[in-house]
């Protein structure tokens, strides 16, 4: 739970862009790329009926990663992904986007994801219940109050 993993707290709160200010800069980091990447689902994401976590586990499943995005969702035991997969499931030219605007290269992005992805849409999915509809900001602030 958020409220018990200060690890998930930071990654959660770098989805926010806020900083928690005692270490896991790895954690930052993590939070900052996998909010860019969210956020640039959110801007691609057709009117904003989808919000940008639906957006990314229809993405990853389209590309071939939907067995382990199913697994983060459910209470079952979250499935690992490698750096080499998260770059195949992401659309073309989507990872050098992420890793330009959280100022990292394309490799650092594609290991932060593949490390951060199935802790935190483990968390913003409790009760193995993707939410509908709202913004990243909604949706996180809506979790984050739920867990803690």
């Amino acid at each position: 739970m958020a409220g018990d993993d200060p690890g998930l707290e930071r990654l959660l709160g770098g989805l926010l862009g806020k900083q928690s200010g005692t270490g896991g800069a790895d954690t930052d980091m993590a939070g900052n790329v996998l909010a860019a990447l969210l956020g640039l689902l959110e801007s691609q994401g057709g009117g904003g009926s989808v919000n940008p976590l639906e957006g990314l586990l229809k993405c990853l499943s389209a590309g071939g990663l939907g067995d382990q995005a199913r697994s983060w969702v459910s209470g079952d035991e979250n499935e690992p992904v490698s750096a080499e997969q998260v770059t195949k499931a992401l659309p073309e030219g989507a990872l050098e986007q992420v890793a330009q605007q959280a100022g990292v290269s394309p490799e650092e992005a594609a290991d932060q994801l593949a490390q951060s992805l199935p802790t935190a849409v483990d968390a913003l999915t409790p009760g193995g219940r993707v939410p509908s509809g709202g913004s990243l900001r909604e949706v996180v602030e809506q979790r984050t109050r739920a867990r803690g």
